[in-house]
């Protein structure tokens, strides 16, 4: 009988973990096509608006199409990837939403108050985005956390 060549520890992990996934190629795509469609909704909008616009309608315009088109920069980002990314782009959209809803239930509770409507509502909305997307963040770093570890007791190598 002959003997299969051994493969080396790296080899094994990038044969169990394939580079892109199906899945994973799937979110890219989602979130640079979501990306791309909202960056241009929300531009088109803001400049298309008639008269002088109040500065903090500026700020949240502003601050949606900058989130946009970091999801954009993100799904084109995931899409180049060619190494195992041992959960980075997990980590990285979570703190893309988190910072997201931050801003915006900051915005929210802005015109809010100026609008003299009471920041109640806005705030308790936005507090359960923010903690959805925190526990997410969380999430994804003890996921990657877990991952790297794995890694290392297999390779006995530190990747970060």
């Amino acid at each position: 009988m002959t003997e299969e060549p051994r493969l080396s520890e790296q080899e094994i992990i990038e044969r169990l973990a394939p580079t892109l996934s199906r899945t994973t190629r799937i979110r890219a795509v989602a979130a640079l096509l979501a990306g791309m469609a909202g960056t241009v909704f929300v531009s088109t909008l803001w400049w298309s608006e008639p008269g002088p616009l109040p500065g903090h309608t500026h700020l949240a315009f502003a601050l949606f199409t900058v989130f946009c088109l970091l999801w954009t920069g993100y799904g084109g980002w995931l899409l180049t990837r060619r190494v195992p990314l041992f959960a980075t782009d997990q980590v990285i959209a979570a703190w893309i939403s988190l910072a997201a809803s931050l801003a915006t239930t900051a915005v929210v509770a802005v015109v809010a108050v100026q609008r003299g409507t009471g920041t109640g509502p806005a705030l308790a909305v936005g507090g359960l985005f923010i903690a959805g997307t925190l526990a997410l963040t969380v999430r994804a770093h003890a996921r990657r956390a877990a991952l790297l570890r794995r890694m290392r007791e297999l390779t006995g190598r530190d990747h970060r």
